[in-house]
């Protein structure tokens, strides 16, 4: 296994066990093939385990584990906050105490507000006196290091680097995802401020695995480095030394073995240019579906109405590469999840962006069409309860 340093020169195994996925049987993790999966990716050399309050019986199952054999001093765990969920100062201990609870630990080593959208919603959490909380728990030792996650623009997130003195970071990114999301502008942000910056979503929910198209697939076999898809995938993202670790949500011990030898193989640098150029041909061949040729660049940002729309182009895409319900998760994620919606239909045509757009995009006349396809009635009542909630 390799290891990078986090901000305090812990070091990090480069590939995290995402524990979201866990293997179920009716309905309930199951617990033994769970254990061993986690301790074969102990047993290779991981020592970042991820979970989250929401993830159904995820903590509870991690800790089990952990604590019956006798890991816990030997291992990382991060969790999240469901800073969603907070409606007042006293949810702070009364979440936090509870995961600590089905960890079966009395620290999290690497804590992280869950989804944080934007600085607004950062804003709340500071009225509720977070940053007091969060230096209280740091000082009993209860929360080793403070991080937070984020699905959406760069722009933002840039932003909510530069909102309080994170020890570290979570974002979605793979080779698909180079200039969407916070994309490599992000990663780069977050390193130099000296954040260490842990990947999601390396393949893309699976997307770069399976039901790839053929001219991809083809790409990938005539290529003189033969690697599995999987494989390119990880060590795309390893070859990078902004990359702290990458987590993988394994559910299967020839999954762990596998990803586990790669990362054992992997280092940043290590892709020529032939196999950067390689994978850039993949690129292109996802995206022969794309409808707007958005590169991600920010330079029609900010928008007068609050419109993400390097996010609104990017889950839009998605919809024509991924399917309908993977393009209205990151569409809903990034748009009404936020404090202040970002979402297409806020557009009043004013054309400002559209003057900044390197590529030419007629943004007015691709934001109307983004609304029609991805505001239908299910996002618009899911909206609508985030508002209510919100509300009471």
């Amino acid at each position: 296994m390799n290891y990078r340093n986090d901000k305090y020169g812990n070091k990090l195994s480069i590939l995290g066990y995402g524990c979201m996925r866990f293997k179920r049987s009716g309905g309930k993790i199951d617990l033994e093939k769970a254990e061993k999966q986690v301790l074969t990716a102990y047993e290779g050399g991981v020592n970042y385990f991820d979970t989250a309050y929401i993830y159904p019986g995820s903590e509870a199952a991690l800790g089990e584990i952990v604590e019956k054999n006798g890991l816990r001093d030997k291992i990382n765990i991060a969790t999240k906050l469901p800073h969603y969920l907070i409606k007042s100062p006293g949810d702070l201990d009364k979440y936090f105490y509870e995961q600590l609870r089905r960890l079966r630990t009395d620290r999290v080593d690497y804590y992280l507000m869950h989804m944080l959208t934007d600085t607004a919603t950062w804003e709340r959490l500071r009225g509720f006196g977070i940053e007091d909380w969060i230096s209280e728990k740091k000082k009993s030792g209860e929360i080793r290091q403070i991080g937070f996650s984020y699905h959406g623009g760069a722009e933002t997130f840039c932003r909510l680097v530069d909102a309080y003195g994170w020890d570290f970071c979570m974002i979605q990114y793979n080779y698909m995802d180079e200039h969407s999301q916070a994309g490599r502008r992000g990663l780069c942000y977050a390193h130099e401020k000296g954040l260490p910056v842990m990947i999601m979503e390396p393949l893309r929910g699976g997307r770069l695995v399976n039901n790839l198209p053929k001219e991809a697939e083809k790409i990938f076999e005539e290529h003189s480095v033969k690697n599995t898809p999987v494989r390119w995938a990880f060590k795309w993202l390893w070859n990078q030394p902004e990359v702290t670790c990458v987590l993988s949500g394994m559910n299967s011990e020839e999954m762990v073995a596998d990803n586990v030898a790669n990362a054992s193989e992997s280092f940043a640098g290590e892709l020529s240019e032939a196999d950067e150029q390689m994978l850039a041909r993949v690129v292109s061949a996802i995206n022969s579906k794309m409808k707007v040729g958005c590169t991600g660049c920010g330079y029609c940002t900010p928008c007068p109405q609050n419109v993400d729309i390097p996010g609104c182009f990017a889950a839009y895409n998605r919809r024509f590469s991924d399917g309908w319900f993977t393009s209205l998760k990151e569409y809903f994620m990034c748009t009404a999840l936020r404090k202040n919606s970002s979402a297409a239909s806020n557009c009043v045509a004013c054309g400002k962006c559209a003057r900044h757009c390197p590529q030419g995009i007629d943004i007015p006349a691709e934001l109307k069409n983004v609304k029609a396809k991805m505001e239908g009635p299910a996002y618009k009542i899911a909206a609508k309860a985030v508002k209510l909630v919100r509300r009471f």
